[in-house]
């Protein structure tokens, strides 16, 4: 059974059709067959049941008209609200952010991921033990253990609290040595894909690397670990493209804490692609949503283009309306297809503007005699043209602003000789223009 019970004044009660039906599929993906569904319309959660006392009264009849065993709220759930329910309808009932959780845990593949996931999974448990470990009995007492002793509920809890530190101090170790990675990359023009999950992220690194072993499902959250290719763009250029975790409404925030590390290759990108499914009815909301996730996590100044998605599976009779809609919200946003025929070429015809825009050529003059300055723009940059000035080494080059605050420290002439606009931060707009 799925319950729903958005409340009055939000704009929620609008889309209970479709928040009902990504609750069905998130259901599916975790393995249940729905029979059910039940919603109420709130001023207010109720501090017990969340459901008023009538509506959980109506919950039980459904249950036991439709042989459910299974109840799953759209909304997080308190411990105290999930207890009292189940005590009423005497069925197993979760709430959403479990069954994301659960979800989560069945589909990690690399051991970062397992650990990202068992740490959100305990961290969720820990408030929640009395509710879910009520079997549990105070230990006997014996010789060693006479006295009050200590409850198995309390040694349960004092175990998790010390996984929970493992798993952050092993997770702690795995972003070190991403960011040793990172580090060795910079040189590159890094690109993120970042949207709403199953809004096709996978299918456009899969199509532009054309790498068939990227993984690519119609499910939600098909991936969770970072991937990244490298992707030609045209002209000879490349950039490094990684795909991460897709987001989803009510997202839970243990998850995305324990997935910082993960994201950490969005934060570190030149350049954010937001993925949208231009043929979901809520893309609006999608949207809002992806926006609010990159906010929260400081992302929310980064270089960015909109990228809609899917329009190959956009009605004829809708196509323009979509395109005017996103025209008037998301100016010089890309339309593409990962599946059609050339349907990712203006894609990559930005992505190659914005590596020129943010990339620009330099003019480096550096002493004949100082090798390793040169060796070091050789080394971090692409180098396009060498000439010998006299005692001077005249380089023509695209540098990251990293390598150029080293040379210019290093008494080393450089100056734009094309291109240059990098967006500032903080654009109103964010989108990086088209050529």
């Amino acid at each position: 059974m799925l319950v729903s019970a958005p409340f009055k004044r939000s704009s929620a009660k609008h889309y209970v059709d479709e928040h009902l039906e990504e609750l069905a599929r998130l259901a599916d993906t975790a393995g249940a067959q729905v029979v059910g569904t039940l919603t109420q319309q709130l001023d207010r959660p109720h501090p017990g049941t969340y459901l008023g006392s009538g509506k959980v009264e109506e919950l039980k009849l459904r249950i036991q008209e439709l042989g459910a065993t299974l109840v799953i709220f759209d909304d997080e759930l308190t411990p105290a609200q999930g207890k009292n329910v189940e005590q009423v309808v005497r069925t197993r009932v979760m709430d959403r952010a479990e069954l994301i959780l659960d979800i989560f845990a069945t589909r990690a593949r690399s051991s970062e991921a397992r650990m990202q996931v068992e740490l959100a999974q305990l961290e969720y448990l820990l408030p929640r033990l009395t509710r879910m470990w009520t079997h549990l009995e105070k230990m006997r007492g014996g010789i060693g253990m006479r006295g009050p002793g200590e409850t198995q509920l309390e040694t349960d809890r004092r175990l998790i609290q010390h996984r929970i530190r493992i798993l952050k101090e092993r997770l702690a170790d795995v972003e070190r040595a991403r960011e040793i990675q990172r580090q060795g990359r910079h040189t590159h023009f890094r690109v993120a894909l970042v949207g709403y999950t199953n809004a096709g992220k996978s299918s456009i690194l899969r199509h532009l690397a054309n790498d068939r072993d990227v993984f690519v499902e119609d499910r939600l959250f098909a991936t969770l670990d970072p991937l990244t290719r490298e992707v030609e763009v045209g002209d000879g250029y490349t950039v490094l493209l990684t795909d991460t975790v897709g987001f989803i409404r009510k997202l839970p925030h243990h998850l995305v804490a324990s997935f910082r590390a993960t994201l950490a290759e969005a934060r570190e990108a030149d350049l954010l692609l937001h993925v949208i499914d231009s043929s979901h009815p809520a893309w609006e909301e999608q949207r809002d949503v992806v926006d609010g996730v990159l906010n929260d996590l400081g992302l929310s100044e980064r270089p960015l283009t909109y990228v809609m998605n899917k329009m190959d599976a956009v009605p004829e009779n809708e196509a323009t309306a979509v395109r005017e809609r996103v025209a008037n919200l998301m100016p010089n946003s890309l339309f593409v297809s990962a599946l059609a025929p050339g349907g990712l070429d203006s894609l990559k015809a930005s992505l190659l503007s914005s590596l020129r825009t943010l990339r620009p050529v330099l003019e480096v003059q550096i002493p004949a005699a100082n090798g390793r300055l040169i060796a070091e723009v050789h080394r971090d940059g692409e180098v396009l043209d060498q000439q010998v000035n006299d005692d001077l080494i005249v380089l023509r080059a695209r540098l990251d602003e990293r390598t150029i605050g080293r040379l210019r420290q290093a008494g080393a002439r450089v100056k734009v000789v094309q291109g240059g606009s990098r967006p500032q931060p903080g654009s109103r707009d964010r989108v990086v223009p088209l050529p």
